[in-house]
């Protein structure tokens, strides 16, 4: 299958997104051609550095890009400021400067510190992103969003602030552990149910191809993905209003992740989130029983979670959902769906609703 690529038109700071099955030995010759910078950090974890550093490095290397590594522990505990400091610290003293760039070589965590760091150090230098997650892929990797977590919440500390390009090589998705997958699928699932009813039935009779990985549905599924998040951030780049419709299931799921420690899978607390979503919908008199029902369906069939774990302290929960950076003058913000693809955005919601909803 020929390589797939999308524009995010943003004027002076637009960029490319490219997506094809095996395209990762191409990157050294793309970067090359792109003429971003002279020399690149990558910037990895790990886990992702053991799997792809070396294949990544070594096409930059046949390309003549230099490139140098910088590695930090995976998960979500590393996606804080010392992480941040001790990065801008160790390419300080490699001697990275503003004509240098760094790159992105992981997942969600990956591309958020990275781009966070690229938007500081030296007061900004650019960036790209490889991302190797399929929650990565279809959502956090565009966009420009940067950020890092603080004890009181996620992304609480963060940017504007986009990547020169964007490749996404869906071969690397091979590599990636089953829930990992799943959960990169609740994002997806996000953009059927908020924005394309079609795609959202698309999702239900593909599903077979989907968790099998066949190119010839996973390429155009995430091209797709990304076409509609580009489509929204090209209208509202630092989320005044319309890119509001991205965090549908994230106002609950956020805090539902804080609550679990960060143990949680994202992608699984967004699943209970949009659930969770659905029912206040439904409780608020915006839905009908039948849209989160549908929305519950889907969300099974690709083994995701739909209730939020009875252990999880819910005074703890709601402690979370009021230092979420989406709320507006102290009052919670939610995006509710009110027919499959169509979503009302709100602060008036019935506190009655929500008590019941997050019992």
């Amino acid at each position: 299958m020929e390589q797939q690529t999308i524009e995010v038109g943003l004027g002076e700071r637009s960029y490319p997104i490219t997506i094809g099955a095996g395209i990762f030995r191409q990157i050294g010759e793309m970067l090359k051609t792109a003429g971003i910078a002279q020399r690149y950090g990558i910037i990895s974890d790990d886990r992702v550095a053991a799997l792809y550093g070396d294949l990544l490095s070594a096409t930059l290397e046949k390309s003549r890009v230099r490139a140098e590594l910088f590695t930090f522990p995976p998960g979500e505990e590393s996606k804080c400021l010392q992480t941040v400091e001790e990065l801008a610290g160790r390419l300080a003293v490699a001697g990275f400067d503003r004509a240098s760039a760094l790159i992105a070589l992981g997942g969600g965590v990956v591309g958020d510190i990275t781009g966070f760091l690229a938007s500081v150090y030296m007061r900004g230098i650019p960036f790209v992103q490889i991302p190797t997650t399929l929650l990565a892929q279809v959502d956090s990797s565009v966009g420009g969003k940067t950020g890092v977590d603080l004890p009181q919440g996620k992304n609480l500390i963060g940017t504007f602030y986009q990547p020169r390009a964007v490749y996404i090589d869906t071969d690397v998705l091979q590599t990636l552990p089953k829930d990992e997958f799943l959960g990169g699928m609740a994002e997806v699932i996000k953009y059927g149910a908020s924005m394309d009813a079609d795609f959202f039935h698309w999702l239900r009779q593909q599903h077979d191809a989907i968790v099998a990985l066949d190119p010839a549905v996973i390429v155009p599924m995430i091209r797709r993905c990304c076409e509609m998040k580009a489509a929204v951030v090209e209208q509202d780049e630092q989320e005044s209003g319309l890119r509001r419709i991205l965090n549908f299931g994230h106002t609950i799921g956020h805090a539902v992740e804080a609550v679990s420690g960060y143990e949680l899978n994202h992608g699984f607390a967004v699943a209970i989130g949009m659930q969770a979503v659905a029912e206040l919908a439904v409780r608020s008199g915006r839905a009908s029983s039948a849209v989160a029902e549908e929305i519950g369906a889907l969300l099974h069939l690709y083994g995701l979670p739909l209730e939020i774990p009875a252990q999880y302290d819910r005074v703890s929960l709601r402690r979370f959902m009021r230092t979420d950076k989406k709320a507006s003058g102290g009052r919670l913000v939610f995006v509710l769906p009110v027919a499959l693809g169509t979503v009302d955005i709100t602060d008036q919601i019935d506190e009655t609703a929500l008590d019941a909803v997050l019992a």
